[in-house]
């Protein structure tokens, strides 16, 4: 148990307007918290300033406060951003909410890419404190900012909230887009001040500073008071000994919710994908949701349901109405969806950072509240349930950008020449843009003229660059059931493949529809309703392929490349699984398009004489292997600055086969696909296939974002950083610190642990003399 604490507070600072002090008193506000009260005084210094404090703090008051004083004042304008449009909208109710209780004559209006067209030039020349996202301001506002001159010219705050979203790919474009922000607001001759808000990380003070590229005043200690907060590790109990196996996460986070909403518990289900969500608002709606007489006391929250779906959910939640909400990791951020007792985790998050963030969603009234993380049977779920002290000593992730790679830079110069000409040894962030420009320049996109770099193109450069690297184009949903056509949900591109294939049972707020036709060029998924008792699960498997070596050499007692790779994923069919039981009745085949990436990447591999002179079975190899890869992934994304996201691992076979990564048990496999057959086999060394186990680290990201290249410069450096963190681990056979997480069979072998095994190939890829590993195996 974490034990809860009384509130730290302060009065209202005297500089507050009257009249504001009126609204905040009407709506129960008398006294701030202390992190408040700090945050109004360093805006007033006029500093950039960072709040740091965990869920349900009053955050949005920090900088609320500061936006709205300026702009009764001073009719100072002020552009909010967050990275959903939820929590755009949740902000603009607050300030609206606001404004009525004290009268402020304050305007405040959403600007994202629901907003009519008729309604943007009264935002544009009217609002006063606009609320928008990261995309629309790369896309529709900074490409036009002539049509904002208006707001631009009296812009005093930019307002960033839940910044620990924007790191890796998307983080380094934001700060890209906030370098061109900074250019435009230079040009109409004004320096707005930052506000940013986070959830816990590890390097609060230095990320702020990182995506602003200024000084930023940190306040990291939350004056808010708590309730006592209970978190549970759940482990599902076994059901078979002499197999190991445990119940199912999903049958436990049902049973956990199902006892918490009969207790009069509100409670949040947090499940990782939108499938399981649909499957767990189901179960849930089958025990409370059963008459349809009566209001709906369950609702399912995710990704691609409609905005109209999505707005009445947040407003029945707010409002008490609903007892139980599953959800993606949609309600991760700060939605207010009102007070809420339970939070359950059906299966860990990935990270201790996102986990606290889940948690603290329960108890936002000062209430007693509990968080329960029910593990599934992955390895990692296994060893944090299995040693707690992990999970309760383990700091927050660190939150990581590269701005600067030349890909992201180039995009976004581009983006910037087309929104104001450059002048010559002007810089960009801290970039000297010279050498973009003339790169330009040769493409005939901007000429330089004198002491300019004027845009010369035709085209339009923003539309082209996506933030978050997502290709274009969202499928809808159709539902033909009645005779009419009728787009009742929305599935974006990558996840289409997974979940829009022809016999897919595609599920919404747990109604089943079947999947009829889809048109993968038209982006339409047709579905009728229907009434089984299964739902459907795709089965993929991933091809990485080397097109290009530009770069290679030997590593040890292998080699080492550095080059350009295909990577494939393809869906080759499908499972029907019954509900509750969870039984597989059968497959279907899926025909669609295989979703390709052009990427750059850095592989090491071994020679088959090696491999069979130094493992006494080609699965030792392959565990040694993909222990390898997990040691290397950790150091690499931390010598890169990368988000573990972005630069991916992969373990392969040296002639492209396929490759299912570690299953349920842990141990890796190579398979074949044959075309989209269902039944794979293990590719035997007999077959007279070659079996060369390679590590790849590939950028997540179409063309790659530049960081294989200081990956392959250093490649000896980081076998030995990974030989180190192996070594230096004080686990016996492996753990996600090091090789990543094992089974409890793994821990007690005496010598062929996943550890030692790693540890083989991680020598034999550095050292030309292996001989302080061990003897060969087969000697």
């Amino acid at each position: 148990m974490i034990p809860g604490r009384e509130g730290l507070y302060a009065p209202i600072p005297d500089d507050v307007p009257e009249n504001l002090k009126a609204a905040l008193r009407a709506r129960g506000i008398d006294r701030l918290y202390r992190h408040q009260a700090q945050a109004w005084d360093a805006a007033q210094r006029g500093e950039h300033v960072a709040i740091v404090t965990p869920t349900a703090s009053g955050k949005s008051l920090c900088y609320t406060l500061p936006v709205v004083a300026a702009a009764m004042t001073s009719r100072a304008k002020a552009l909010y951003l967050f990275p959903t449009k939820a929590l755009a909208q949740d902000q603009v109710a607050e300030l609206l909410e606001l404004n009525r209780a004290g009268e402020l004559g304050v305007k405040a209006f959403t600007f994202d890419g629901d907003t009519p067209g008729d309604a943007r030039q009264a935002i544009r020349l009217n609002g006063d404190i606009v609320v928008s996202n990261p995309d629309m301001l790369h896309q529709a506002i900074l490409p036009h900012h002539t049509k904002w001159a208006q707001f631009f010219e009296n812009l005093r705050y930019v307002v960033i909230d839940e910044i620990h979203t924007y790191r890796g790919v998307f983080g380094s474009h934001v700060t890209n887009v906030l370098r061109r922000l900074k250019r435009i607001c230079a040009f109409y001759g004004v320096r707005p001040q930052f506000i940013l808000c986070s959830a816990t990380i590890g390097n609060p003070r230095e990320h702020a500073q990182a995506l602003i590229e200024d000084a930023v005043h940190a306040i990291t200690e939350s004056g808010a008071p708590t309730g006592d907060k209970h978190v549970l590790l759940w482990n599902p109990p076994v059901v078979n000994a002499d197999l190991g196996l445990r119940a199912s996460a999903r049958s436990q986070s049902n049973r956990i919710a199902r006892i918490a909403i009969k207790s009069g518990l509100k409670t949040l289900v947090f499940a990782q994908s939108r499938l399981m969500v649909e499957v767990l608002t189901k179960y849930l709606k089958d025990v409370f949701d059963h008459d349809p007489r009566k209001p709906a006391r369950i609702r399912a929250y995710r990704g691609g349901y409609l905005p109209t779906e999505r707005r009445a959910a947040e407003r029945d939640m707010r409002d008490g109405r609903i007892d139980g909400i599953i959800s993606t990791s949609a309600l991760e951020l700060g939605v207010d969806i009102g007070s809420l007792d339970v939070v359950v985790l059906n299966g860990y998050p990935g990270t201790v950072a996102a986990t606290w963030q889940r948690f603290g969603r329960a108890g936002r009234r000062q209430k007693p509240s509990l968080g329960v993380l029910v593990a599934n049977s992955q390895p990692l779920d296994q060893y944090v349930v299995r040693h707690p002290d992990f999970f309760a000593d383990a700091p927050p992730e660190h939150a990581r950008t590269a701005p600067d790679q030349p890909l992201i830079l180039f995009d976004h110069i581009r983006c910037a020449a087309f929104e104001l000409p450059f002048t010559v040894r002007e810089l960009f962030g801290p970039i000297e843009p010279e050498v973009y420009l003339e790169a330009l320049a040769e493409t005939e996109v901007v000429h330089r003229e004198g002491e300019r770099w004027e845009w010369i193109a035709d085209s339009y450069p923003a539309n082209a660059v996506s933030l978050r690297s997502v290709a274009d184009g969202n499928f809808v949903v159709v539902d033909r059931s009645d005779g009419r056509q009728v787009i009742i949900a929305e599935v974006d591109y990558s996840a289409a493949a997974l979940t829009l294939y022809e016999g897919a049972i595609h599920m919404v707020q747990s109604t089943p529809y079947q999947v009829e036709r889809l048109d993968w060029e038209g982006r339409k998924a047709f579905v009728t309703r229907t009434r089984v008792d299964y739902y459907t699960d795709s089965i993929d498997y991933t091809k990485l392929k080397v097109l290009e070596r530009f770069d290679g050499g030997g590593a040890g007692r292998g080699d080492a490349h550095h080059g350009e790779v295909h990577v494939v994923r393809r869906v080759a069919g499908y499972k029907k699984i019954r509900y509750y039981t969870h039984e597989n009745i059968g497959y279907g085949p899926v025909n669609l398009p295989d979703q390709e990436l052009h990427t750059t990447a850095v592989w090491w591999q071994l020679p088959q004489a090696v491999l069979l002179a130094w493992f006494g079975s080609r699965q030792d190899a392959l565990d040694g292997f993909l222990g390898a890869a997990y040691a290397l992934h950790i150091v690499a994304t931390v010598a890169v600055m990368a988000d573990a996201r972005d630069l991916q691992k992969s373990v392969g076979n040296g002639d492209g086969a396929w490759f299912a990564t570690a299953d349920a048990g842990g141990r890796g496999q190579l398979r074949g696909v044959e075309g989209n057959a269902l039944a794979v086999g293990e590719i035997e060394l007999d077959q007279g296939r070659q079996f060369v186990p390679t590590v790849y680290l590939y950028d997540n990201f179409p063309g790659g974002v530049g960081l294989s290249e200081p990956l392959w410069t250093r490649q000896e450096e980081l076998v030995r950083r990974a030989i180190e963190l192996v070594e230096r681990c004080d686990c016996r056979s492996g753990c996600p610190a090091c090789v990543g997480p094992v089974l409890a069979v793994d821990e007690h072998k005496d010598a062929m642990t996943p550890k030692a095994l790693a540890r083989r190939v991680l020598g034999l890829l550095v050292e030309a003399d292996a001989s302080r590993d061990a003897s060969p195996a087969w000697a």
